[in-house]
């Protein structure tokens, strides 16, 4: 690389508005799902109430925006195509501000860097169309167009060819293009919206969602259900609540109903769609008591307040906003969801019991099985008796029918448990670990050991707001050697941890003594659990808050005090287990976000027979 040369002056020029142009677009449209964006919500804030979208290859070849919205006039072509002109403001108040679009860039952007061609026309005046490429407009002419406006926007970055280079594959812009259509979809659930791909002679739609009816909530369950699935809204929590002017609806799953990665998170600030980093950490707040690190909540948000509580104009691509009151803002959605989330009780995600009968699922018989009906008791003890060996069929207690079908004869007796009761009664225990519970329309089947960590768990927390862990001394004080590093680090909270009613003290060099242990947790392997501890902190990282790291502390010390898989429990205590999941908040799943429990109705069972 050569030294520029110091001895030269540089010249200070006005650059031309081509430059200008292409300089902006460079922000305003990083890629084709960009433009798409710009686009559909110029077509919002048009009054549009059906939108369709067509894309080929991926974006880069074709875009084509096609709104029912009320349109523009001839004479204002050429004003919508120039810099910082907009129908959305006036400029005299940047913080009022009620539309999608008040920048004035997208349309001159894109016509800077592609062949853009508007065609629109407004209620009692003439259609017109227009176009621009490369930053060079003609001028407008007349057009028998429809009401409402088309923009048609080919060959992206013509002009600018370096930036195809960074592009990515067809598909993965393509797919970026469906998120920005359905995220912006949710926003206006009474917008029809369709989205079509063209790059060949079949044209294919991608995704469609008609306008919603009803209500907003029904009207967002409707929509909901259409753009993340079914599942989503069936095992979601209805979010309504509001603070100091600030007010958030919609819908949060169930921990049990995760993802592997936060592609499923919808965020809308006055019915904008955004990935603001504040309100994704109050998301990830919220959920930390029931999910894991690698695992991640499926929401969808809103959050509507007066347009000066809120400052949307930080971005180039108006995807992040300011609030006035950041913590007032991660508050209301850390509570709110808490509030929810504990609300739930023990529910767990129905997808659970769905994926445990897809796995049980039987092979389909070569040919149709006979179905045999239910038979009246009367019928039954005839059918029993007849199939009795010979000699034995005059025998009552040997062959007569049970008084109901669905009593049985084993060693545990009925009266074990309600039956009534959500999570039934305990009729065994099987691998010294899960528990197989009869409810009155199916069974359950718990994992004792995860329900039992949550319910520890939970104890922990109630027993240090109230009055602090009580701690047993140990009559051997442990000695545990660690790293340095590890030393120092437990150390530094060792106040803390005598709170929760783990003693510890520094022994010298790179050790610690391990004085006394939550007593709660009754005799629990030391050294394990401080080196759980510390991989929690690690985890945890040092941006965390104190009381995040102080509950992942008591989450680790909670597994270690919880019933270990391989102990034989007996139906009393496996009742008793039962009866405080139902009386404890967010028992439906484990501290790190896995179900305690599946449940199976009586005719899902019985289709697992062939009997439906």
């Amino acid at each position: 690389m050569n030294a520029p040369d110091r001895n030269i002056r540089p010249e200070i020029r006005q650059l031309d508005e081509a430059a200008v142009n292409r300089i902006a677009a460079g922000e305003v449209v990083e890629r084709p799902a960009s433009a798409v964006k710009e686009l559909v919500e110029n077509a919002l804030d048009a009054g549009a109430t059906r939108i369709d979208v067509a894309y080929a290859d991926g974006g880069k070849t074709l875009i084509r925006v096609r709104d029912d919205g009320h349109g523009m006039r001839p004479q204002d072509l050429p004003l919508a195509l120039s810099r910082h002109a907009t129908s959305k403001i006036d400029g005299s108040d940047l913080l009022n501000i009620h539309s999608f679009g008040f920048r004035g860039e997208a349309l001159p952007s894109l016509g800077a860097v592609g062949r853009l061609s508007i065609t629109t026309r407004a209620a009692g005046e003439e259609g017109a169309s227009i176009t621009v490429e490369g930053g060079r407009m003609s001028p407008a002419r007349p057009d028998a167009a429809q009401y409402g406006t088309t923009v048609t926007l080919r060959d992206l970055f013509y002009a600018t060819p370096a930036r195809l280079k960074f592009m990515r594959t067809d598909r993965a812009e393509a797919q970026a293009i469906s998120d920005v259509v359905k995220r912006l979809a949710l926003a206006e659930p009474y917008v029809s919206f369709t989205l079509a791909d063209v790059s060949d002679d079949s044209p294919r739609e991608v995704f469609r969602a008609d306008a919603a009816q009803g209500a907003l909530f029904d009207a967002l369950e409707e929509r909901l259900a259409g753009v993340i699935g079914r599942d989503f809204t069936d095992n979601a929590l209805r979010i309504d609540a509001e603070r100091e002017g600030l007010h958030l609806t919609g819908f949060a799953a169930l921990p049990t109903y995760s993802r592997g990665a936060a592609v499923a998170q919808y965020l809308c600030v006055n019915g904008r769609p955004v990935r603001d980093k504040m309100l994704l950490g109050a998301l990830r707040a919220a959920y930390s008591d029931v999910l894991s690190r690698d695992r991640h909540p499926v929401v969808a948000l809103f959050i509507d307040c007066a347009p000066d509580l809120v400052d949307v104009n930080v971005h180039p691509a108006k995807c992040e906003v300011r609030f006035r009151d950041p913590g007032l803002a991660r508050g209301l959605i850390v509570s709110a969801l808490r509030h929810a989330l504990a609300g739930a009780g023990h529910r767990a995600s129905s997808t659970v019991g769905g994926a445990m009968l897809g796995a049980m699922q039987a092979p389909a018989p070569p040919r149709p099985a006979y179905q045999m009906d239910r038979p009246a008791p009367g019928a039954l003890r005839a059918s029993y008796q007849m199939q009795a060996p010979q000699g034995m069929a005059e025998d009552p207690v040997l062959w007569s029918a049970p008084e109901t079908v669905s009593a049985r004869a084993d060693a545990t007796p009925q009266d074990a448990g309600p039956q009534d009761a959500p999570l039934g009664a305990a009729r065994a225990q099987i691998h010294e670990n899960y528990i197989i519970a009869q409810t009155a329309q199916g069974m359950v089947i718990v994992d004792a050991h995860a329900a039992h960590e949550r319910l520890v768990y939970e104890r922990l927390k109630r027993q240090r707001a109230e009055h602090g862990i009580a701690s047993q001394a140990l009559l051997i004080p442990e000695i545990i050697e660690l790293p340095n590093s590890d030393c120092a680090a437990l150390l530094s909270i060792a106040p803390e941890l005598a709170q929760l009613g783990l003693v510890i003290e520094g022994f010298g060099g790179s050790s610690v003594m391990l004085r006394e242990t939550p007593a709660i947790l009754g005799q629990i392997d030391g050294r394990g659990l401080i080196r759980d501890i510390l991989d929690e902190l690690e985890d945890q990282g040092q941006s965390a808050g104190l009381a995040a790291r102080i509950d992942a502390v008591l989450s680790r010390m909670a597994c270690h005090g919880s019933v270990r898989s391989g102990r034989v429990m007996r139906i009393e205590e496996m009742n008793a287990l039962l009866r405080e999941m139902e009386a404890t908040p967010l028992s439906g799943q484990c501290n790190h976000g896995r179900p305690t429990h599946v449940t199976l109705g009586l005719d899902e069972i019985e289709k697992l027979f062939g009997r439906r």
